[in-house]
């Protein structure tokens, strides 16, 4: 199965890199007044669902263009361009997501970043790699010396209770701040050293599936903002461990400050 996952989420970053090669003709539409897909997003799902289909036929698919087919003990997670923004506007921070869960547990994910040449993976006990090589967090323990990423899709769909308190709390306490716009690759960065931390609200299950399971393997932490697993998507919040606890006391005291307000 990680063979196989491999080799389709490789040659579906190919994919996306031709269709990148032609973006000024490439077809984009609106799910909603502010959510992209385009053509690529749904002829690479199709060839992701198609090859599981042919090789694992009773595993359930849950896609993010086309939704949920079968049951079974395994489900495969897709995100076929996580990040369509970046993509459609020839950014290279832009990521293909697969994750494989067995009886409600991550046991194989895998994020491809084609435009960068990056290919993270992670199974179950096994660790994390980075084009083959394992990848671990970073020993940063200090908020001042960490540099963290983010989102804000909440802002973009007209959520009222959005990142802008969070944000407002969080980055006077960093080194820096970062902005990359897709939190499959949010994750993995996490996962590789590369950012101390990660957080987001109302992300879905496609964006960080196999993130999840590559930062696990990789020695760090995730879960919502007051370290919870169920329903995590509201509220993402992914570590290197060691300044978890930290950012999660930052953000209880905003909560309350909201609730105060309100």
């Amino acid at each position: 199965m990680k063979h196989f996952l491999r080799e389709t989420i490789t040659r579906a970053g190919e994919m996306s890199l031709e269709y990148r090669r032609r973006l000024k003709t490439l077809e984009v539409l609106r799910k909603s007044r502010n959510d992209l897909v385009s053509e690529a997003d749904i002829a690479i799902e199709r060839y992701i669902v198609e090859a599981i289909r042919r090789a694992y036929p009773r595993h359930a698919i849950e896609g993010e263009e086309s939704g949920s087919v079968g049951g079974s003990e395994y489900r495969w997670i897709i995100d076929p361009i996580d990040g369509t923004t970046s993509f459609v506007h020839g950014q290279p921070y832009y990521s293909i997501s697969v994750a494989v869960e067995k009886a409600g547990e991550y046991v194989l994910g895998a994020v491809n970043a084609p435009a960068m040449g990056e290919l993270y993976e992670a199974q179950v006990g096994a660790g994390a790699m980075l084009n083959g090589e394992p990848i671990s967090v970073s020993r940063t323990a200090d908020l001042s010396d960490s540099v963290m990423s983010t989102g804000f899709s909440c802002i973009r769909f007209d959520h009222t209770q959005n990142n802008l308190a969070y944000f407002n709390a969080l980055v006077p306490r960093l080194r820096d701040v970062r902005r990359y716009g897709s939190a499959a690759l949010d994750l993995s960065y996490v996962a590789c050293g590369r950012l101390e931390g990660f957080w987001e609200l109302y992300l879905k299950i496609f964006d960080v599936a196999a993130g999840f399971l590559i930062v696990s393997e990789a020695g760090g932490r995730w879960g919502d903002f007051h370290g919870r697993k169920e329903g995590v998507c509201q509220e993402v919040l992914a570590t290197n461990g060691l300044i978890h606890e930290q950012v999660m006391e930052l953000f209880a005291s905003v909560d309350r400050q909201i609730q105060q307000a309100e």
